[in-house]
């Protein structure tokens, strides 16, 4: 069985000391959270025929200082309560145009974006460079869709000459790549919602060894959270039947940035070699002279 979301807890914590109505409302915003979560208190309060004032004093009655903390937490319930399937198919139920769902796609990415910029302490965002920067070597775990995450975060540190790898994420790959690890490397997990097996086995196994684990992750609630030493959050909200990574990918980027500004001559002793093959070599496609090989 699954065990309780964040704002569960906090609703059995609480429901001793709720009256019948105040619960009543509460789970019905938990059980619909798929519609509710995406709302303003304003719109949730319209939905529900009370006022908004009668909302946030529910939400509080919880232990939320206010509702946008409320719906953080209801958006982390609803991705671990929702199936691809499930998600889609209540967007399918929506009447909305393609262009409207194209649109509504685009706003939860730029609100995962806006939700980075506003709460994401730049000082850990240090930390873990400076944890990276003092590693022998650098594992990334992701898997499944999260492996293009792992892939993009471990080719851009290696670029740095950082000895880091996104091994491939079979179970057993991932074990032997564990195991050889020791107290001078470093094991990054990243995972969302309820966490796949594989890449919270793989962070256990590590933190088990004595290797600093570091987790990505979209709340303080995750396993991935519990399970490595610390942790950065972004938002992968969507209204799609698959994660956006959109603020994730922004955070890796951001990491990669600081990881370049602590050593910044090591980064250009690194890149410098390059420096004439990106202005004139042959990676680059050009145009053929005189129209030789165009059809």
């Amino acid at each position: 069985m699954n065990s309780l979301t964040a704002v569960e807890q906090r609703f059995a914590d609480a429901r001793p000391r709720l009256g019948p109505h105040r619960q009543q409302l509460i789970r019905a915003m938990v059980d619909h959270c798929e519609e509710t979560c995406f709302l303003s208190s304003r719109e949730v309060a319209k939905r529900y025929e009370v006022d908004a004032a009668t909302i946030v004093r529910s939400v509080q009655a919880l232990g939320y200082s206010g509702f946008a903390d409320f719906a953080d937490d209801l958006r982390q319930h609803l991705m671990t309560r929702m199936t691809p399937y499930t998600a889609l198919k209540a967007a399918t139920r929506e009447k909305r145009s393609i262009a409207d769902h194209v649109d509504s796609s685009l706003q939860k990415a730029h609100d995962n974006l806006n939700q980075l910029s506003s709460r994401l302490d730049r000082n850990q965002v240090v930390e873990l460079a400076k944890l990276i920067n003092r590693s022998r070597r650098v594992l990334v775990v992701g898997t499944d869709f999260a492996a293009s995450l792992a892939y993009y975060f471990a080719y851009g540190l290696s670029v740095l000459g950082i000895d880091a790898e996104a091994p491939i994420a079979s179970a057993g790959n991932l074990q032997h790549k564990v195991n050889v690890l020791t107290r001078k490397d470093m094991l990054i997990a990243i995972s969302f919602g309820q966490c796949l097996r594989a890449t919270v086995d793989a962070a256990e196994r590590a933190a088990r060894q004595g290797v600093t684990t570091f987790g990505i992750t979209d709340s303080e609630t995750t396993p991935i959270a519990r399970c490595c030493k610390k942790y950065l959050i972004a938002g992968v909200v969507s209204p799609s039947f698959l994660n956006s990574y959109v603020a994730p990918m922004a955070l890796i980027s951001a990491v990669h940035v600081a990881c370049v500004h602590l050593n910044p001559k090591r980064s250009l002793t690194r890149l410098k070699p390059t420096n004439r093959e990106y202005l004139s070599g042959a990676r680059w496609y050009r145009e053929p002279k005189n129209g030789a090989g165009s059809l």
